[in-house]
């Protein structure tokens, strides 16, 4: 009767043990992905800053194309907005696909900002406008590891979630799954190339 009762609280003990692991493994991958979002955080903010100043800088050149200048701003604005939202809880993956369709929709912009551009020698020429397209260049290229490092970290996440037992134990403790960061249109998948 007491190797029964010692075995039973064996078990007893392994079982929560067992638990208690699955669950502290479900929050460490969870901080994972949100410290990978962070670091899309500091890139993307940057990369917000580069952008009216590269629109300023432009606009003494390109005075006929007010439109496309204001739509790189107001796509810009939009999706700093977003990422804010983000920033508070990367885990909610509605406002992750917001910021890949407001990112999409600046990645635009911008290809129509740089095309225009193009056509502006002395802008072309501008020693703080080359500066700056090294800068966003750099940025840009950040933000695609940036973004490569989180996808991964919420692939394993999810993966983690979704498989058994740990999915027994996501589901009781409510682990929601996390959406990847996306960018949606294929033209817009290709980083932004600078020509001057």
């Amino acid at each position: 009767m007491a190797i029964v009762l010692i075995v039973l609280l064996v078990f007893i003990v392994l079982f929560f043990v067992t638990i208690i692991s699955m669950y502290n493994g479900l929050v460490r991958l969870r901080n994972r992905f949100k410290n990978a979002y962070a670091q899309i955080d500091v890139q993307l903010t940057r990369r917000y800053d580069l952008i009216p100043n590269l629109v300023e800088t432009a606009k003494a050149y390109m005075k006929h194309e007010q439109d496309t200048l204001q739509k790189v701003i107001e796509a810009r604005n939009q999706a700093q907005k977003i990422q804010t939202n983000v920033a508070r809880n990367p885990t909610d993956a509605s406002t992750m696909e917001e910021l890949s369709k407001a990112e999409g929709f600046l990645n635009r912009s911008m290809g129509s900002f740089l095309a225009l551009a193009e056509k502006y020698p002395d802008l072309k020429a501008n020693t703080t406008m080359l500066s700056l397209m090294e800068e966003l260049t750099s940025t840009e290229n950040k933000v695609s590891f940036a973004r490569q490092a989180y996808n991964d970290s919420v692939m394993e996440y999810n993966n983690s979630r979704e498989q058994f037992p740990s999915s027994v134990i996501a589901g009781m403790f409510n682990f929601a799954p996390a959406a990847q960061f996306v960018v949606e249109d294929q033209k817009v998948r290709e980083a932004v190339k600078v020509k001057f």
